[in-house]
């Protein structure tokens, strides 16, 4: 019974919600809906399972080695006097939290493959952070190893610079969640003294009456609710809700415009804003807030209502890697940043323990299966930062990132994904997500045995046995989701394009089943004796879906999803290279069939579509071509090309292949390279010069330099004529139109020389900028641009005559 206990305390623990403290009484009021938790159910399926073993014998330790090859690491033996020296190792002052987020993600890992040596090597880790605290209780390397010379965002004193960018409550949040979920998955209290010393201090100096800096990054509400939960200490809760009330005086971009039972719409960094949003819930599930959960509950309508992609992913722009305004859901520039999706599921999760409804888990799902799983690669050990919806090849995973949030956030939650399959409430027990595992539950004092047999996300027909320890009467609430219910999202956002007509099946026992649904979920009642069985059918047939048509980036275009996955073309399956250029036509027949050697075995749709191609000078041509879609998730495994998870329905909005122009012809080189070097010549005519559904090239972080870029033709051609396009992303970005530019062409010696304008060189915003000059013959032509004072520059067309 005591290790029953424990193992359900730390799943809780896990998922970021309720469990009882250390010597004190559990607090009394919390979330309806719990969680069964994720050591009561065991994973065996084909999908999920060879990904938990995978983050734990590969991403955790890949994320433990760079740690400490780029110094994480050495913050805290410089910060603790165990090793020399006297300067912040490392970029960010939040580097801290990636040793946290991965401690973290190895607790949960521990109890589900019992490792000494990982066991270890956490305790040599908070050993390191233990010795890095300060006598007080501040833990925060970049200004501990060199107090004064902090790193520049941390300002001169403790905490002045917090509303900004310091991070010192941003580390202690991970640092809470970390250390609580040590405790519960090892019952050492090393990490948890470090995290209580911490939080004392943080209940000493912050507060009415004391300082009332509000949290620039969010995270620190959710870690000291799980402290509370872990040792009843109600300062700790006091103090969650005063960093949430204390907002209203800030910036837009960290939530902290107005009060946070004022706020209505998403705005701002993302990440920030589902850690804050999932706070809210927590405090108000244990307080009984109503203004917190009517603030949620508004501005979660309006993520789903006009700012929320088909992938799950949220925050589309980039600039400040959050939301934009509504219905602005660009493809190619989306950000939808992996820790965004991560916090949209811990977000979504809460909402659902509150309220019981089913579209939670529907928004849930979808992230989880595209948006937060194409984060990391099917090897486990290569990540993307942003998960845009299209790409011209310009997007590749990364073994690790200098802002490392996104794979040390992804080693701790792939552990905790079998706690999101089944929740509890009295005698219902709700089974959210269907993957083929095993569960005990206990409902009423009874201990439940359910099996689930599936091979879910490919197929829609899953299998419960339910096995109680004695005959049992409760209700089983079987989540409907909206997809089989011809309603892809909540709202309005996503529609299919036409309605499919094979009702969803339950049959209890072989009987079929006319049930009840409520809130999304079909509600079973009766009593249950060992070996009851309960099948679910829910068909999986290809569905084309629409974007609203505020969506302007998805005009004529349609998306592919099956169940819960959403599809893209890439590269490697075209003949050449080549998918955005892919028309869908509305009666072009889709299939699907399963493929177990590609990419970890995958269903695969395939159909016979049409390709556009410029011509010079005359209409786009079309021409036969093969569709095969694979999922989301899966992309850009296989080195980098183009993608896009929206294609054409009509010629007018594929990206066509270029015609065969002097410039589409010609090798690209510049001053400073990118991968997007290829803009320049794609054709893709922008709506303006922040377009951001269009590749551009630039010369960001460069500023009042001058740089060029080359077109060298495939033969001497006579040129009079070139058009730019320049691409200015302010207010958020950093490019700007250049200050001036020019042309230069090669002589027949190798020299350069300029043209001989006949037109002024005109530098303007959302325009082609076109200069005549006297006719010249030559095999390369070279633009040299003049960065502005305070800005790089970008182009987004050049084209030449």
């Amino acid at each position: 019974m005591r290790n029953s206990i424990k193992n359900t305390l730390l799943t809780i623990a896990c998922n970021g919600l309720f469990f009882s403290g250390l010597a004190q009484p559990a607090p009394k009021g919390d979330y309806p809906i719990q969680p069964v938790p994720f050591t009561s159910v065991k994973v065996t399926d084909q999908f999920w399972a060879p990904r938990i073993r995978l983050n734990h014998d590969v991403t955790i330790p890949i994320a433990l080695k760079h740690c400490y090859s780029t110094g994480r690491v050495d913050n805290f033996l410089v910060a603790g006097h165990l090793k020399a020296g006297d300067k912040f190792c490392t970029e960010y002052p939040f580097d801290d939290t990636d040793i946290y987020k991965i401690i973290e993600g190895a607790s949960y890992s521990l109890q589900t493959f019992p490792d000494k040596k990982l066991d270890a090597r956490l305790d040599s880790l908070i050993e390191y952070v233990a010795k890095a605290q300060e006598p007080d209780g501040y833990l925060y390397t970049a200004r501990t190893i060199d107090p004064l010379h902090p790193h520049p965002w941390a300002g001169l004193k403790r905490w002045e610079k917090e509303s900004d960018l310091s991070h010192e409550l941003y580390n202690s949040g991970h640092l809470f969640e970390a250390a609580v979920a040590h405790y519960q998955s090892t019952g050492k209290r090393t990490f948890l003294d470090v995290a209580i010393k911490n939080a004392d201090l943080l209940v000493r100096e912050f507060g009415p009456g004391k300082l009332r800096h509000a949290p620039g990054h969010q995270v620190v509400e959710m870690g000291l609710v799980k402290l509370y939960r872990t040792t009843g200490k109600k300062q700790y809760l006091d103090l969650a809700k005063f960093m949430l009330d204390v907002r209203g005086t800030g910036k837009e971009y960290s939530q902290d415009h107005l009060p946070v039972t004022q706020q209505t719409k998403a705005v701002g960094h993302a990440v920030r804003a589902t850690y804050m949003y999932s706070g809210m819930a927590d405090v108000a599930a244990i307080t009984g807030d109503k203004a917190y959960l009517t603030a949620i509950d508004q501005i979660w309508n309006d993520v789903v209502a006009d700012k929320y992609y088909l992938t799950g992913g949220i925050g589309a722009e980039g600039g400040h890697e959050g939301f934009g305004t509504g219905y602005e859901l660009p493809n190619m520039s989306a950000y939808n940043e992996t820790c965004a999706a991560i916090g949209n599921i811990y977000w979504n999760q809460r909402l659902f323990l509150l309220h019981g409804d089913a579209r939670y888990y529907d928004v849930l799902e979808r992230t989880l299966y595209n948006g937060m799983l194409s984060g990391v690669s099917l090897s486990g050990d290569r990540f993307f930062y942003p998960n845009p919806l299209e790409s011209k090849g310009q997007h590749a995973r990364s073994a690790w990132f200098g802002c490392a949030c996104c794979p040390s956030n992804v080693c701790r939650f792939i552990p905790s994904v079998p706690g999101y399959v089944y929740a509890q409430r009295d005698n219902r027990l709700y089974a959210n997500l269907f993957i083929n595992s095993t569960a005990t539950v206990t409902l009423t004092g009874t201990a439940i045995s359910v099996k689930q047999e599936t091979t879910y996300p490919w197929k829609g027909d899953v299998a419960f046995t339910v096995d109680p320890a004695k005959t049992k009467a409760f209700e089983l609430a079987i989540r409907i989701p909206g997809w089989a219910q011809n309603k892809p999202v909540p709202g309005n956002l996503y529609s299919f394009a036409s309605q499919a007509d094979t009702p969803v099946t339950i049959s209890v026992n072989g009987k079929p089943l006319a049930y009840k649904l409520e809130n999304g979920y079909a509600l079973i009642s009766q009593t249950w004796k060992k070996g009851d069985v309960i099948r679910l059918s829910l068909p999986m047939p290809v569905r084309r879906i629409e974007a609203h048509p505020n969506v302007k980036a998805d005009q004529d275009k349609i998306a592919l999803e099956r169940g819960p996955i959403v599809y893209c073309a890439e590269w490697p399956d075209a003949a050449d290279g080549h998918v955005l250029d892919l028309i869908v036509p509305d009666n072009a027949p889709l299939q699907v069939n399963f493929d177990p050697a590609l990419l970890g075995g995958i269903e695969v749709i395939t159909g016979d579509v049409q390709k556009a191609r410029r011509t010079t000078g005359g209409p786009l041509e079309t021409s036969a071509a093969k569709l095969t879609a694979i999922p989301y998730y899966a992309w850009a495994n296989r080195g980098a090309g183009e993608m896009a998870v929206w294609l054409a329905t009509k010629p007018a909005a594929a990206r066509p292949t270029p015609a065969a122009t002097i410039a589409a012809t010609s090798t690209i080189t510049a001053s400073h390279k990118t991968k997007t070097l290829m803009a320049l010549s794609d054709q893709d005519t922008p709506k303006n010069s922040n377009d951001r559904d269009n590749l551009y090239y630039h010369w960001w972080p460069k500023k009042d330099t001058l740089q060029w870029v080359q077109y060298t033709f495939a033969k001497p051609a006579t040129v009079s004529k070139a058009k730019v396009y320049w691409f200015d992303d302010s207010p958020w970005g950093g490019c700007r139109i250049p200050a001036s530019w020019k042309l230069l062409y090669q002589t027949t010696s190798g020299d350069w020389q300029e043209v001989k304008a006949q037109t002024p060189y005109a530098v303007t915003k959302d325009q082609f900028d076109e200069v005549r000059f006297e006719p010249v013959q030559t095999g390369a032509l070279r633009m040299m641009v003049q960065l502005p004072k305070d800005a790089a520059s970008g182009i987004i067309e050049w084209s030449v005559e």
